[in-house]
């Protein structure tokens, strides 16, 4: 086989070459942006996908404000982790609300219930824009504080060491096990 045979054949078409590129970056995407808050959470209130209304329930909790869509693939890599997370903290005062950017409560409540996550979730609407600003990349993810603070602002997907670093400090003393 001469030399220009040899190239030819092995030279990659340009679809292959973009598909390459696409998986790459989804497989090597860059790690979740966490900024530092600290500002108050004015009032908000959702309407969960079960129909009722969420709004000063959450007082006094350590809170994910986890926003999501159904198409998104990374949403989808989190969710488990979240579950993972909220399943090991919620009995010490962790809570989590999955907000979908775009889907409506009928659809959500349905990945939600064959995905079998129990943990709440709800549409987005004016006034958790007002509180968060209008998120449009997901996954975005807030952590507020017992005393209803926004602590922490995590752009990017969600894994559990991080949410590890980033709640337990908030969460009671009382709540760790071993601590009087």
């Amino acid at each position: 086989m001469d030399r220009k045979a040899f190239v030819k054949k092995w030279t990659p078409s340009p679809l292959t070459l973009i598909l390459l590129g696409l998986i790459a970056y989804l497989w090597f995407r860059p790690p979740a942006d966490v900024s530092d808050e600290d500002r108050a959470a004015p009032p908000w209130q959702v309407a969960l996908t079960d129909g009722r209304i969420l709004s000063k329930a959450l007082k006094g909790k350590v809170v994910l404000v986890n926003f999501w869509a159904t198409w998104c693939p990374y949403c989808r890599k989190e969710k488990p982790v979240i579950d993972s997370f909220w399943q090991d903290y919620r009995t010490r005062g962790f809570e989590v609300i999955s907000i979908s950017i775009d889907d409506s409560p009928e659809k959500i409540a349905a990945w939600m219930n064959d995905k079998g996550y129990t943990f709440m979730a709800a549409p987005t609407n004016a006034s958790v824009a007002a509180v968060f600003g209008n998120v449009t990349s997901v996954p975005t993810s807030f952590i507020i504080d017992i005393d209803g603070h926004i602590r922490h602002k995590v752009a990017g997907q969600l894994h559990y060491p991080r949410l590890e670093k980033l709640v337990k400090p908030l969460l009671s003393p009382s709540t760790h096990p071993g601590t009087p």
